[in-house]
């Protein structure tokens, strides 16, 4: 069964920042495009960044120059490094392939608020 557990989530200042992760299992890893996405309240879903199998990355615009995806194909998982926090950016964010293939897991809440 296909898990994708995400976590690094908080509450966190404007200007701060924060490490998410999304350990994965049950598939191919490396096999996939892995991306992050967020819901925000009221908002649909949206893909913040994705990353290749090969390790290329893709952002929003909305977060261009301030988080950084990465993977670690040893460990099935891949990161989210997000800097210069927005309020904006408060949302649950959950990852999946690129094709968004599996199932949503649980998200991880990130508040940026003072």
């Amino acid at each position: 069964q296909v898990q994708l557990v995400e976590s690094g989530g908080g509450l966190v200042q404007p200007g701060g920042s924060l490490r998410l992760s999304c350990t994965t299992s049950g598939f191919i890893f490396n096999l996939y495009t892995m991306g992050w996405y967020r819901q925000a309240p009221g908002k649909q879903r949206e893909l913040v960044a994705d990353i290749t199998i090969g390790g290329s990355p893709s952002y929003a615009d909305s977060v261009k120059g301030r988080f950084t995806i990465s993977r670690d194909n040893a460990k099935n998982t891949v990161y989210l490094q997000m800097n210069s926090l927005k309020p904006e950016d408060t949302a649950v964010y959950f990852c999946n392939t690129g094709e968004q293939r599996w199932d949503w897991g649980q998200g991880t809440q990130v508040t940026v608020s003072s």
